[in-house]
């Protein structure tokens, strides 16, 4: 047991080969934390899943640098992994409780008109529409859009009106 504070150390008062010894042994913590929270923590990019991965982030570090004890922060974030899941799992099983935990797209344009009172709510101007409008469709204009949205995760997406054929 004594070889084990000799490497990690007990609380703040730590050496530089210590805090490193955590720091290596927390990384592979994380990697299996992240393994089995999924990949959807990192690749939605919602405010759901920032939150996770910002308390990671900080229950983590907090293990490292010895401000919490070593497996008490370990975990506390099992624990924060286990809620991530079970909200995630709960939001397929339920669109009601999905809208409540992630929110849901809003309309910005549809029917050649911007609906400035949905633009307003996001702190969106024209100028952004447009920005976001060349940056996902290659386009100068509205004219070739029928909707636009502002998704869960922040970014705005178009759908584009039907071209009809010759």
């Amino acid at each position: 047991m004594n070889d084990i504070y000799t490497i990690f150390g007990n609380g703040g008062d730590l050496t530089i080969w210590q805090m490193s010894a955590r720091s290596f042994a927390m990384f592979f913590i994380s990697l299996f934390l992240i393994r089995v929270g999924g990949a959807r923590m990192f690749g939605k990019r919602s405010s759901f899943d920032d939150i996770i991965v910002i308390m990671l982030g900080a229950i983590l570090s907090r293990g490292v640098v010895g401000a919490n004890p070593f497996w008490a922060t370990v975990a506390a974030s099992a624990v924060m992994i286990a809620i991530h899941r079970s909200l995630a799992w709960i939001c397929i099983k339920s669109k009601y409780l999905e809208t409540i935990i992630k929110g849901k797209s809003t309309i910005l344009y549809e029917h050649n008109q911007i609906n400035y009172i949905n633009m307003e709510k996001y702190s969106l101007s024209k100028t952004d529409l447009l920005q976001s409008l060349h940056l996902e469709t290659k386009k100068n204009t509205l004219d070739d859009i029928e909707t636009a949205f502002i998704e869960t995760n922040g970014r705005i997406s178009f759908i584009m009106k039907k071209t009809k054929d010759l």
